[in-house]
């Protein structure tokens, strides 16, 4: 279905800010302490008879891995599969105190050459999250690209060590405001690259990218949220691009003057080389939205189907734990068996009875607090 947008019902700026239930950061964590939503577990208590505590990772070293995984395993502790956590939900999988989920979430290069060897090593499994639309062509993996290739994730899966499942097809913010919030500038090369928005996904998917100075940068959600993408037709961020090349590229930051110029160029205050100024913003359809929802969920797992050969790709995690009424509901009618998604309510574990579309995590900093031998205390 072709993306549709509504121009008769859009405000003449539309403006939408990120909820707090979609935001990180030290205030959220904080909130949670003292809100009691970690388990009692963290805080030096024993692991519920409810309770299955999930921990994520990402991009991991060795030195920070390791003594984790070591934890676990001296400690006797098991870890899961994704099918075992849907089944310990319903209630039909029993209560062991010393079970644990541990979760890879994006597939970075470092599942191959660090987690699975260390996981090998030390008798443990896990489950990895990829993102198929990131994971480029070929079997081999470039010097620098950052995620593992499709025949390094066969072959996680074909041994057993991991148990592969769905990240959503792309893992991608869009912008959902006509607010600017920043430009691209030299600096935006430590922004981290799963958090740069998406410009484009047909035919091909295209991010913001340090390149792009002068992109403006709008106020983003995740793509699996409630917010309705915002699109401007006379491709504005190009003449924002083309304006700072032509006066110097990165130089360009160095003036006093390059905010106040490129904010012309946004508004419109400048007209472009034919003298036409920019029309308002379109924003998509309901329809459209929940098209381009389902289509990250279904494509995610059916690419990861096919590309492994298997027919068990169906749980998901969903980016940065946004999910909304609209990826509810689609998770639901696409049949997912479970989904890790965050909100305000709940304990950060995967609890028996739980809504299967709104399984929580912890951190893997707090596998230390589980009981066991060399445990740490809450700090």
């Amino acid at each position: 279905m072709g993306v549709q947008f509504n121009r008769k019902t859009i405000p003449p700026v539309w403006q939408e800010r990120v909820p707090f239930n979609e935001r990180g950061g030290r205030l959220r964590g904080c909130l949670d302490a003292v809100s009691g939503r970690f388990p009692g577990f963290v805080f030096g208590g024993q692991v519920g008879t409810d309770i299955l505590p999930v921990f994520h990772f990402h991009d991991e070293q060795r030195a920070d891995l390791e003594p984790k995984l070591r934890y676990l395993a001296e400690n006797g502790y098991r870890s899961v599969t994704s099918e075992e956590i849907a089944q310990f939900v319903a209630g039909r999988l029993s209560h062991e105190p010393r079970r644990v989920g541990l979760c890879f979430d994006d597939a970075w290069a470092s599942l191959w050459t660090v987690a699975a060897p260390l996981l090998r090593a030390y008798g443990l499994t896990a489950i990895a999250y990829a993102i198929p639309g990131r994971i480029e062509g070929g079997e081999t993996r470039p010097e620098g690209r950052p995620f593992v290739t499709w025949s390094e994730l066969r072959a996680l899966q074909a041994s057993g060590v991991v148990d592969v499942q769905c990240h959503t097809y792309s893992h991608s913010r869009v912008f959902c405001s006509s607010e600017v919030v920043d430009y691209v500038t030299p600096g935006y090369r430590d922004t981290s690259l799963l958090n740069r928005p998406q410009l484009r996904s047909t035919p091909s998917l295209r991010f913001v990218s340090p390149e792009d100075l002068g992109t403006p940068l709008y106020t983003a959600r995740s793509r699996m949220s409630d917010g309705r993408r915002v699109v401007f037709a006379d491709d504005v961020d190009r003449r924002c691009v083309e304006h700072v090349a032509r006066e110097g590229g990165a130089r360009f930051f160095d003036r006093r003057s390059w905010r106040a110029e490129l904010s012309a160029i946004v508004r419109g205050a400048r007209p472009d080389h034919s003298g036409a100024r920019r029309p308002s913003p379109a924003v998509e359809s309901i329809d459209s939205q929940r098209a381009a929802i389902e289509e990250e969920l279904d494509r995610g797992r059916s690419m990861l189907n096919d590309k492994l050969g298997t027919r068990t790709v169906n749980h998901v995690c969903l980016p940065w734990g946004v999910s909304g009424s609209e990826t509810a509901a689609a998770l639901r009618r696409l049949g997912f068996r479970t989904a890790f998604a965050n909100r305000l309510r709940g304990v950060h574990a995967v609890r028996r009875g739980d809504d299967p579309y709104w399984l929580k995590r912890l951190p893997n900093k707090h596998i230390f607090r589980l009981p066991g031998r060399g445990r740490r205390t809450f700090v």
